[in-house]
């Protein structure tokens, strides 16, 4: 059996749009005590390689393979002289392996899979992602349910053309996560103290 590298405590959050994948990831990382990461990697990426945040964001949201369309895998850990946004990517994938943490997004439970890391999948039922994204909504935000729908099948169709770059693994498959979690008609604070025990049970049967 393997070893886990350096013992680290690394959960992986992939999700559906609209299931509350985000704010469990935020949550779960305060009750364990340790960073949480999502969009805060922009920011680290933009600060220390003196990108543009904006540019760092539009890399980031889209499907690197229209950048890039070659097969290239372990390749991003120590990229040669790349093109500007393989190196964004590179430079995102540096940061999730830096130790303790929740990760959300970013196929970083393919990414960290040298470090045993435990990988969830948040997902709901249609209606119940409908009015996540309804009551977050910019009050002045007029989107019709229509919009919302078809930007929760672009945004996961993204999601699953950006894992498919790095494993044949398919996004979404329950076969291929620790811990699946449907967060229909459920506030997300309400089950932070069930999934942190299971965190804390499952690393520590490592």
């Amino acid at each position: 059996m393997r070893k886990r590298v350096l013992s680290m405590k690394i959960v992986t959050i992939s999700r559906e749009f609209g299931s509350g994948g985000r704010e469990l990831g935020k949550r779960l990382a305060d009750a364990l005590g340790v960073p949480c990461y999502d969009h805060e990697i922009i920011e680290m990426v933009a600060e220390k390689h003196g990108f543009d945040k904006n540019y760092v964001s539009h890399i980031s949201e889209k499907d690197i393979r229209v950048f890039y369309p070659s097969t290239v895998g372990n390749r991003f850990m120590n990229p040669p002289t790349l093109q500007q946004p393989v190196k964004i990517v590179a430079a995102q994938h540096e940061i999730i392996r830096q130790g303790d943490c929740v990760i959300v997004g970013r196929c970083a439970d393919v990414l960290c899979q040298d470090m045993r890391p435990l990988n969830m999948f948040v997902y709901a039922d249609r209606l119940s992602k409908l009015r996540r994204c309804e009551d977050r909504a910019d009050e002045n935000e007029q989107i019709s349910e229509k919009e919302i729908y078809r930007r929760m099948k672009q945004i996961d169709k993204e999601r699953a053309a950006y894992r498919k770059l790095f494993t044949d693994e398919k996004w979404g498959r329950k076969e291929f996560y620790h811990l699946c979690i449907n967060t229909s008609g459920k506030e997300i604070k309400a089950l932070i103290p069930a999934v942190a025990a299971y965190v804390n049970a499952w690393f520590g049967m490592c």
